[in-house]
């Protein structure tokens, strides 16, 4: 209001020094804010993640994988985009974790800067005997995709339907060649390594976060998923696998992120398969070398930094010592009182599974990890939606016994599980 008498009645403005001063609102335009859902832009405050509107958001989520062979979301050969968006939905989830494969932009790129049609991902994926077959189920369940439909247009159809329904879309680059993931000699597994090409990487974050900018529904992106020891690589292990190159390249990822797309949260995963990412948060060194985190090595954007880890100790007894892994490893992030948090940041927990039976769930894990991500008002993506995959590991419409839904997409795995583990768990996060 004050700023408009100002302007409309021609006040003189004040001078200082002999400078002409000019309010700090006047001077630069303000963020750009979302009207509507999901308020963006996003960015940190603390242990939190902000809308616009500075309202907390914790994602409660499942991953949907898209990193494999056919370099598309799985799934679609048995039900339809917005089928699997809606059951995602009727368990008061808020967010997918979305998958995807660096090979698929450079692709892209060598093919003239034009994708590679799914029909041709098919038949180069699961042969030309199989690959027709899923091809013409994925469109009987998928009718408004055609033969011209490209792989990035399903990823596009799947954010549109996810900004539909409300569901939040962070964006995972999962691996650089599209495969299963992971091991230590699958050549994927570092900077720098057989199948991972720096420079390519960068690129293909760059490119999913330009294209993200269309996308109403993308709220995060991560750099990669589940670093790890290149153990098939002895030199590159010895030489680079150590928080002073992670750093290093974290910086050049988030960096091609936000200079594409500054409006999301970027999200940092740590080592041994994103187990722990304490340098971070606790200001020890980055060794072998001296330098510690710093605000100023992310010019503009540090508030929109978030750590993530993953946890899969499914054959954990103790719920004290899961819980102590758990916060000394990441969650200690949040905790601003703990003598040694020096910098605070969101956790987001992006990878925690087990297998769909009736008696797993009930175990001390699974039953551990609901207890503690409710207490520390943390966010979280199960491993995994997908009840089958068009491939994995050489096998064709492989079974996934962790998946949530069944072989088919079309029902709960484990009912029991959705009722009294999964979402319980749903209810005590988004309410937080």
């Amino acid at each position: 209001m004050l700023r408009s008498l100002l302007k409309s009645s021609l006040i003189p403005l004040l001078a200082l020094s002999g400078n002409l001063f000019v309010p700090s609102s006047w001077a630069s335009p303000l963020p750009r804010q979302s009207a509507s859902w999901p308020y963006g832009p996003f960015e940190v405050s603390g242990a939190e993640m902000k809308d616009s509107r500075g309202e907390t958001i914790v994602y409660a989520g499942t991953n949907w994988p898209g990193h494999g062979e056919v370099m598309i979301p799985d799934g679609l050969q048995y039900q339809s985009i917005e089928t699997i968006v809606s059951k995602i939905k009727s368990l008061g989830m808020n967010a997918i974790r979305l998958t995807y494969a660096i090979q698929m932009i450079d692709q892209f790129y060598a093919n003239g800067n034009k994708d590679t049609t799914v029909q041709q991902s098919f038949n180069t994926a699961l042969g030309s005997t199989n690959g027709p077959k899923v091809y013409a189920k994925f469109l009987a369940n998928n009718p408004s995709f055609n033969a011209s439909t490209t792989r990035l247009d399903v990823f596009d159809a799947v954010a549109a339907e996810c900004a539909k329904q409300q569901i939040h879309v962070h964006l995972d680059n999962h691996i650089s060649r599209a495969s299963w993931c992971c091991s230590t000699t699958d050549g994927n597994s570092w900077f720098g390594d057989n199948d991972y090409n720096v420079q390519n990487w960068a690129r293909g974050l760059k490119f999913m976060a330009d294209r993200g900018k269309s996308w109403t529904a993308l709220t995060s992106m991560s750099l990669r998923n589940e670093l790890r020891s290149p153990d098939n690589n002895p030199t590159l292990k010895s030489q680079s696998y150590n928080w002073r190159d992670w750093y290093t390249y974290s910086k050049q990822g988030s960096s091609a992120i936000h200079e594409a797309n500054p409006d999301i949260l970027i999200f940092l995963s740590g080592l041994d398969f994103d187990t722990w990412i304490t340098p971070m948060f606790q200001g020890t060194a980055m060794t072998p070398g001296t330098t510690k985190y710093s605000a100023a090595d992310f010019p503009g954007y540090a508030n929109k930094l978030v750590l993530e880890v993953h946890n899969y100790n499914n054959d954990a007894t103790s719920c004290s010592s899961l819980e102590s892994s758990l916060y000394n490893n990441g969650f200690q992030a949040m905790h601003k009182e703990d003598a040694k948090t020096v910098t605070v940041f969101p956790v987001v927990l992006t990878e925690f599974g087990f297998a769909q039976t009736d008696a797993e769930w009930r175990r001390v894990y699974s039953t551990c990890i609901a207890g503690y991500l409710a207490k520390q008002k943390a966010g979280w993506f199960i491993w995994v939606v997908s009840g089958s995959y068009y491939i994995r590991s050489g096998t064709q419409d492989y079974e996934e016994a962790w998946g949530l839904l069944s072989h088919d997409w079309s029902t709960w795995r484990s009912q029991s599980y959705i009722d009294g583990g999964l979402k319980p768990l749903v209810k005590n996060t988004v309410k937080n």
